[in-house]
């Protein structure tokens, strides 16, 4: 029987994040349940079927209860074996590792770049005159919000957080 699932990578999830993602993976879901003793569970990466060691170590304990062995193409696993099950463990920590650093790189890519001045988000719609026009407006109990909404072509929310009000 052959589960198929297309879904976009993301960093490491932790917690409830982690529970979420895995959830939303009906295929994966229904391989495990499919599952039977003596089968094989065959994926093509194993960063495709778990996002953390955590995650994965869960997933194999699963796959193992049933007696079912994990074979991972790319990486030439069969976990079958004494040597496919020391394999297996170590690509998954350095997996977790790699990830780990990416992540830790583009935070520092970020800082770097914010210290620099670079701006992240999207960029204003109103001008910083407009903005002071539009707290003095705001100020004026008697304001329509809706109104100031229109007129600067933003929305009710952001009238408020610019607004401060």
């Amino acid at each position: 029987m052959i589960f198929e699932e297309k879904r976009s990578g993301g960093g490491s999830l932790g917690g409830h994040a982690a529970k979420r993602w895995r959830d939303e993976r009906e295929a994966l879901a229904q391989a495990l349940t499919f599952i039977r003793e003596g089968d094989q569970l065959v994926i093509t990466r194993l960063d495709r079927l778990a996002r953390s060691v955590l995650d994965l170590s869960q997933i194999t304990a699963e796959i193992a209860a049933k007696k079912v062995d994990l074979v991972v193409l790319d990486q030439s696993i069969d976990t079958g074996s004494p040597t496919g099950r020391l394999l297996f463990h170590m690509l998954a920590a350095i997996g977790e590792f790699e990830r780990d650093l990416i992540k830790e790189r583009a935070a520092e890519g970020i800082a770097r770049a914010k210290a620099a001045g670079v701006k992240f988000g999207a960029k204003s719609k109103l001008s910083a005159e407009q903005t002071a026009a539009l707290k003095s407006e705001f100020a004026i109990p008697t304001t329509n919000r809706q109104d100031l909404a229109r007129r600067y072509g933003i929305s009710r929310a952001s009238v408020y957080r610019i607004a401060g009000g």
